[in-house]
């Protein structure tokens, strides 16, 4: 099933509606919402870039003659001490996604602001959120990379995510238009896309410019001690769910510094389509997806000339890639309000098999792993299903 504009945006949208409603209906106590620890022997830190292309205007509100995108760094960090846990999304993107009155107090991360980096040069992986969803949206994904040795680097996409927060306290929302017709929609997307690239290969130059010395951070903000040192660009990969699936496939076509890319449900579209690519790439689906073949899937698996994977997550649903899946049934929603977007999939476990699998992935093509995991079912993870794998 191709996964279309409106129906992302609905998907949002409503799941936001319904546990606000549902807690208005309860009236329950508040409620600290809580993100699953990472696995990995590393303890995490994190720091935010505000960048700015000075080289092409914002694609939603062209009057604005250049580019700002927030990005966060996510790290294997040498000590914690002193540097405060970050917050799950910022006080102004908060102040928009949780309305006065709501119960739910919105998780910390395990993320230290501002922590030294961990000693030695470590693979890098960056991310891209779902249409109209922040950076933020797969943070128990992203920082379970980052304690296992990963450098995760997420992307906010200005003015199509639901609220950007810049340093300073100023905060964008969404400027995307409502589609009325499917051509619309097929432009709305198609701009979407290249802006999703064009953030993205910024944001690798920005990284380029780090390992240099620089500062690409447009206040100057002082970077996490050990920084520097810590990119390895000759192995960097991309991840992203929904369109940013689709962001990570055209951009690992559009720039050969992305060695390895993944999919989580997201239904593709771009020149990569018929294109392909001739580096690894994994397709990451839910139950929904499969259940209903998305023919987008099916031209761009012919036309993968490097190692590629097909894998099934049985029982999840949409979004059940993001940090939704385990931070709604904690707000009381119920669950039949929750099955037709996150699936039958308990969420706790649903994180544990992403992990597991996002990892064997980054760590085949970036480390050198064995990658047995892609190719051979699991008793272990008896939910993830092989569909198809070569290489």
């Amino acid at each position: 099933m191709k996964r279309t504009l409106a129906v992302v945006l609905a998907a949002v949208t409503g799941l936001s509606g319904t546990a606000q409603a549902s807690a208005r209906a309860a009236e329950p106590a508040p409620v600290q919402l809580v993100l699953p620890m990472p696995t990995g022997p590393h303890r995490v830190g994190t720091t935010s870039l505000h960048l700015v292309d000075a080289s092409r205007p914002d694609p939603w509100v062209p009057a604005t003659r250049t580019r700002e995108i927030m990005a966060q760094i996510w790290y294997p960090a040498s000590s914690v001490r002193g540097h405060p846990p970050a917050r799950w999304v910022s006080p102004g993107v908060e102040a928009i996604l949780t309305p006065p009155g709501s119960p739910a107090r919105l998780p910390v991360t395990h993320g230290h602001v501002g922590a030294p980096v961990r000693p030695g040069r470590h693979p890098v992986v960056l991310y891209s959120a779902g249409l109209g969803i922040e950076r933020t949206a797969s943070t128990a994904l992203v920082e379970d990379l980052a304690s296992r040795g990963f450098v995760v680097v997420t992307i906010d996409h200005t003015h199509e995510a639901r609220a950007v927060e810049f340093p300073g306290g100023r905060v964008e929302t969404a400027a995307t238009p409502t589609p009325t017709t499917p051509a619309e929609e097929e432009r709305i997307l198609a701009t979407a896309l290249a802006a999703r690239v064009a953030d993205t290969r910024f944001t690798l130059d920005s990284l380029a410019l780090i390992t240099r010395g620089g500062n690409p951070d447009a206040s100057r903000r002082p970077l996490p001690r050990g920084l520097q040192q810590a990119f390895d660009l000759d192995r960097t990969g991309m991840f992203g769910h929904s369109l940013g699936g689709a962001a990570a496939a055209q951009a690992m076509y559009e720039d050969r510094r992305l060695r390895a890319g993944l999919n989580l449900d997201g239904s593709v579209f771009g020149r990569v389509v018929t294109a392909g690519l001739d580096r690894p790439f994994l397709l990451l689906g839910s139950q929904s997806h499969g259940d209903e073949p998305d023919e987008t899937w099916v031209e761009l698996w012919s036309r993968l000339r490097g190692p590629r994977h097909q894998v099934e997550l049985l029982g999840s649903g949409h979004l059940s890639f993001a940090d939704f899946q385990v931070l709604l049934p904690q707000s009381g929603v119920p669950p039949e309000d929750l099955e037709p977007l996150l699936g039958t999939i308990d969420g706790e476990r649903s994180v544990h098999v992403q992990r597991v699998y996002v990892a064997a992935f980054f760590d085949r093509y970036l480390r050198h792993g064995d990658g047995r995991l892609l190719s051979t079912p699991s008793r272990r993870y008896p939910e993830m299903r092989i569909v198809a794998t070569t290489g």
